[in-house]
Order: C-alpha cells, then sequence, then structure tokens
C-alpha cells in the first residue's frame, strides 16, 4: 500500500470519529434541567462513552443504566454501565433490559428521563414478550442478520417482537418527560430506526412489517411467525398521548462525519466527492459500483477531475453464503479490489466507525490495485473467499486489515477512495 495514501486515509478516518465525539456532539444538545430528578438510560455500541460525556457535561447528580458491546465500557460516576452481547443477544442483554425499565419506574411528571442511544442498541437490548424466549429472539436476530435485508427491514421487524422496541421503554418511563439524544447509525438519520427505537415510536405498522417479510422473502422462525400473527405484537402507536412530551434529536450522524473526512481531503489538496451518506445494498454490488466509478475517474478523469477523493457512507449488507470470518465493509472492499486488480494510483479504507467490522476486531481494510496479489502471495484466493464470506482472510494475508479499536460512537460505515492523477 502506498504509506501516504494509508496515513491520508486513517486521518480521514480520526476526523470521522472526532465529529461524532459524544462530549462535542452533546454539549449543544442538553434539555433544561428538571424540577425532579434526572435519570439516564441508553444502549449502543457508543451509549457508555456517551453516558460519561452526559454526566461531565450535565453536572448534577443523575441516575440510571445503559447498556454497551462487551468490551465497550467506558467509566461513570453515577450511571450503570452494563454490557452484552452483539450482534447476537444473550442473558447479560436481558438483565440490562430489566435494569433500563427498573430505572425508569416509579417517575412523576416533574422527572426527565435522558435516553443515550446510538447503534448496536437492538441486539444489546432482548425482551422477548409473552410467548417468545431468549432463544426466539437469538434466532430470529440470527434470521434477519442472515437475510440480506436492508437495516430499516430489519428494525421494522423487531419492533414487533419486544416488549422495548418501537418506544416502548418512553412509555414505560411516563409521565416522566423522555428526552432521546441520538447518534445516528441508519441511512436516513431516521431516530426511530437507530437501536430499533426504545424510547422513539414510528409508523412502521405491523401490516407494513409483515409486507417486508413476504417481499424480502425473509425465512424467519416458526415461533416469530406465529407472534407476528397475533394483534398484540403490533408496536405503540406515535399518537399515544404518553409521547406527547418527549422529544427526540440527532447529535451525530454519518453525514456530518462524512463533512469532517472530506475537509482533510480538501486541506491535502484534492477534489473531494460525498456520493452519499445513505448507500445501502448488497455489498460486494457495492463494491463494484464504487470500484467502477473510480475507474471511470483514474481512465477518463470523469465525472470527477483528478487527483480526487471519493466518499460514502450508509450500511450495506451481506447474505451470508459461506461460513468465513469478516464484516460488510471488507466484503465491500474486497469485491471493490478484486474490481481494480492492476489499476495503478487508487487506494481505498472502508471502515465501520464504531471500530468493528461483524465478527472480528478489526473495522476494515486498505485496499488498492494490487491488493489480490498479495491475498495470493499469503495463499488466499480472493474469488474464493468472497463466494465464501471470508474477507477478514483474504485482508489479513495481504496485511491490509484496518485495527483502530473500539472507537466509541458509531455513525455507520465510512467508505474513502482517494484517486491520483498518474
Amino acid at each position: 500500500m502506498n504509506e501516504d495514501h494509508v496515513a491520508l486515509l486513517t486521518k480521514m478516518f480520526d476526523a470521522a470519529i472526532k465529529a461524532a465525539d459524544p462530549l462535542a456532539s452533546l454539549k449543544v444538545h442538553l434539555p433544561d434541567k428538571p424540577k425532579g430528578r434526572t435519570v439516564v438510560i441508553g444502549a449502543g455500541k457508543g451509549a457508555a462513552q456517551m453516558a460519561a460525556a452526559f454526566e461531565q457535561l450535565w453536572g448534577d447528580p443523575v441516575s440510571g443504566a445503559i447498556v454497551t458491546r462487551y468490551g465497550y465500557a467506558a467509566a461513570c460516576k453515577h450511571v450503570k454501565v452494563l454490557e452484552a452481547s452483539h450482534p447476537v443477544p444473550d442473558g447479560a442483554g436481558l438483565a440490562a433490559t430489566s435494569a433500563l425499565f427498573e430505572a425508569v419506574e416509579g417517575l412523576g411528571p416533574d422527572d426527565l428521563v435522558v435516553a443515550l442511544i446510538c447503534g448496536g442498541g437492538s441486539s444489546l437490548l432482548p425482551a422477548p414478550p409473552e410467548g417468545l424466549t431468549l432463544s426466539d429472539e437469538q434466532a430470529l436476530n440470527e434470521a434477519l442478520l442472515a437475510s440480506g435485508a436492508p437495516i430499516g427491514a430489519m428494525n421494522a421487524i423487531r419492533k414487533h417482537c419486544s416488549r422495548i422496541k418501537g418506544g416502548r421503554l418512553a412509555q414505560a418511563a411516563y409521565p416522566a418527560r423522555v428526552v432521546s439524544l441520538v447518534v445516528s447509525d441508519v441511512p436516513g438519520d431516521d431516530p426511530a430506526q437507530v437501536a430499533s427505537g426504545p424510547t422513539v415510536p414510528d409508523d412502521v405498522t405491523l401490516e407494513d412489517a409483515l409486507g417486508l417479510i413476504e417481499s424480502l422473502r425473509i425465512v424467519l422462525p416458526e415461533a416469530i411467525k406465529t407472534h407476528l400473527a397475533k394483534e398484540s405484537s403490533r408496536a405503540p402507536d406515535p399518537l399515544d398521548d404518553r409521547f406527547a412530551r418527549n422529544s427526540v434529536t440527532v447529535v451525530a450522524s454519518a453525514g456530518i462525519s462524512l463533512d469532517a473526512a472530506a475537509a482533510v481531503g480538501r486541506d491535502a489538496g484534492y477534489s473531494v466527492s460525498t456520493l452519499s451518506d445513505a448507500i445501502e445494498g448488497e455489498a460486494r454490488d457495492i463494491g463494484l459500483m464504487h470500484a467502477a466509478l473510480a475507474k471511470q475517474v483514474a481512465d477518463k478523469n470523469a465525472p470527477f477531475k483528478k487527483p480526487s477523493i471519493l466518499l460514502s457512507g450508509g450500511e450495506t449488507t451481506v447474505t451470508l453464503r459461506g461460513k468465513g470470518r469478516g464484516g460488510r465493509n471488507t466484503e465491500f472492499l474486497l469485491s471493490f479490489a478484486q474490481a481494480i486488480e492492476g489499476t495503478h494510483g487508487i487506494s481505498a479504507l472502508a471502515a465501520d466507525t464504531d471500530g468493528i467490522d461483524g465478527s472480528e476486531d478489526n473495522a476494515g481494510a486498505f485496499a488498492d490495485g494490487q491488493s489480490v496479489l498479495r491475498m495470493r502471495a499469503g495463499g488466499v484466493d480472493p474469488r474464493a473467499a468472497l463466494s465464501g464470506n471470508d474477507a477478514w482472510s483474504a485482508f489479513d494475508a495481504a496485511g491490509d486489515l484496518f485495527v483502530p479499536g473500539p472507537t466509541g460512537t458509531n455513525v455507520n460505515d465510512l467508505r474513502a477512495i482517494v484517486i491520483e492523477d498518474v
């Protein structure tokens, strides 16, 4: 890899993370202090860092509980920090769900609940409704992750199979006022979709969810299908009076972070174009699309002038075809790398802004026109790796994994492509 490109791409990633820093993003969105108590609840891969930042900014004593992924905890003075499994829920997540409900129990109209919500919360807050078990919720999560369905569709289904999602936690806090401060990791930045909206209801109906299951041909466990056939599975109505005093603010998002990354690229002398902050679709297909555009710029100096940087965000999906290791960013990049094989002057980074891509400890990887040669030299067939969803092994063999560690935030994926004038 071109060391200058690696340094530039890393600097852009760092700028994107800094733009989503909890201390900076929460500071300008603090609610007015209540007459009564302040209770902090939260869920997501950056929830502990958000809680620590909120405590620092708020000043007055607070109580409450948040849940984050194993290994993502941060020290808080008053808020209880719990850890659970992601992306498949576990028993610790069940205990965390109970702790959040307990935190908002018995509150009055003068009390304030501050909900700190970010990506990853869907699996960290398992709460199977009557008739379902944790095993059923785990099976649902595994089926959704393997389906290749977009995140909005997955969350629409989850909300009707839970005691906490779809605004139910906010209902439980009534008559206290609930202020939700959300770090968006979903295309379009709809706060009701982040962590399946434990404190934010939305307009997705049970009929909508059933329609998505049919149109996307999602294969669900029998217990889940039986549950969804019941009227009692219906998620809360956003017009419910118990939500009337509540407010929701998106405090950080992919668009804000992409703007920060773009500024770094322009300072380095490149023209920078952001394709979109809300790209969805099959990761390997989106990789081919990005590769085709990068080669067009490299070969024809169009539609963007070299030297150029292309940026995009959003959340792609992976339909599981094999049992390899990796996540959507490495799968995107493995497809991209094969498509630009032999091309000079193109380097790319694809990474999850939470610091973890899929099942391993890397955020993503770097790639250039010689990546596939390095993979083969390391004993890995790139085509076989892509076929078996084993992108991690391919980039590990090439020595191109990107491992920044947990970042304390989550605004979805960052893809950056540098194209030199060679």
